[in-house]
């Protein structure tokens, strides 16, 4: 009988190794190297995401305990040494590339089917802190007691998947890392009251990019236009403004519009865009969609590894950090390609209780709970995006 190989095999398999090798050769991450493969240096840092292991005498022991399920496609158990001076020396830009050739495929997996009815792009922009201790990593210094470092994410809605993503340390804005980025004309973004800058808001303009943000109480402005609210939708009024300090007019000089709801809990909100044409009750569900980022951030901050990490320096921090990425991205591929209705917690949970079984990990995700078909004589071929 053909015999499957482990769940974590099965994972590994889907990280093309011809790709992994280019992007090798091209951060030159095993320039000087003697011994210890870049392969193994991630096999053992996704271990530690899959696995939840706390150090590096976890990833190294887990994986001598099974490493007989790993030698078939040429892995090395590393001593923990070797690891944290590789986490240490190894530019992290590999694991970057890693998570941007993973996302290309993911993104071909996404369905086509938009929350929205306009089909232009929808991303939201956002930021998270970690904290760190200072006396451990003076390097991110927040302020005098503080030490952090921030991740600045993209997150596109179709699929809400994360397409973009600058680590920093904690001192730098959000607001600077977007005025940075480029974005196609006709995407819309949508952001909190954090981003607000009115000269980055004209350079988005000028390139055809949309914006929803929520307006700031202290804004003065002058109403142009009164449009006809839609009825029982919650939406109390449809302005067109131009604001009127003279500071904001040089740098906007154009109209805005600025729509004002009433949630069901009676609370007034007040969004600001550069949509004209978007429906009212569209543009604050648009924004309403916007909480996706914040969810992103706490499934990555309670299912994965990136609040304690085994390494003090920038660079293992860093790796750390994309590794953690690479398996989120990982999973969000499995609950697409998953029948079974995984919740993104429960599939981490369970994965971990099955990361080195030998069973067929598209059966399993299917029927987690279905015993396996001691009958079949499965192909044990290459898994491959589809």
């Amino acid at each position: 009988m053909t015999r499957f190989c482990s769940i974590f095999n099965q994972l590994l398999q889907l990280f093309p190794r011809y790709e992994f090798q280019k992007a090798v050769l091209e951060t030159k991450a095993e320039r000087h190297a003697r011994g210890f493969a870049s392969w193994d240096q991630f096999i053992a840092m996704l271990f530690c995401q899959l696995a939840d292991a706390a150090s590096l005498r976890e990833i190294c022991g887990g994986l001598a305990s099974c490493e007989g399920r790993l030698a078939h496609i040429g892995a090395k158990v590393p001593a923990r040494a070797t690891l944290g001076y590789a986490n240490r020396h190894r530019p992290w830009q590999l694991f970057e590339k890693i998570f941007y050739q993973l996302l290309e495929r993911v993104q071909a997996t996404t369905p086509a089917k938009r929350k929205f009815r306009f089909k232009n792009k929808l991303l939201s922009l956002d930021g998270t802190h970690l904290g760190l201790c200072i006396e451990l990593y003076p390097w991110a210094r927040y302020s005098r007691r503080k030490g952090a470092i921030k991740l600045h994410m993209t997150l596109d809605h179709q699929g809400y998947l994360p397409v973009m993503m600058v680590i920093t340390t904690g001192d730098k804005s959000e607001l600077a890392i977007a005025r940075r980025q480029q974005y196609e004309p006709g995407t819309t973004l949508t952001f909190d009251r954090g981003y607000i800058d009115f000269k980055w808001f004209n350079r988005l303009n000028e390139s055809g990019v949309l914006f929803i943000t929520r307006l700031k109480s202290i804004a003065r402005y002058e109403v142009v236009e009164e449009r006809t609210v839609p009825q029982n939708r919650g939406v109390l009024s449809d302005r067109l403004v131009r604001f009127s300090a003279q500071q904001t007019k040089r740098r906007y000089p154009n109209l805005l519009r600025i729509v004002t709801i009433r949630t069901a809990e009676g609370e007034e909100l007040s969004f600001l865009t550069n949509h004209l044409q978007l429906g009212a009750s569209t543009v604050a569900n648009v924004y309403k969609d916007r909480w996706q980022i914040e969810s992103f951030f706490k499934m990555l901050k309670q299912n994965l590894r990136i609040k304690t990490f085994i390494g003090t320096t920038a660079n293992a921090v860093w790796i750390q950090i994309w590794t953690a990425l690479i398996a989120m991205l990982l999973l969000k591929y499995l609950q697409l390609k998953a029948r079974a209705n995984w919740s993104f917690s429960n599939l981490v949970y369970f994965l971990r209780m099955n990361l080195f079984v030998y069973r067929d990990l598209w059966q399993w995700l299917d029927e987690p709970y279905t015993p396996p078909d001691l009958a079949v004589q499965p192909s044990q071929g290459t898994l491959a995006f589809n």
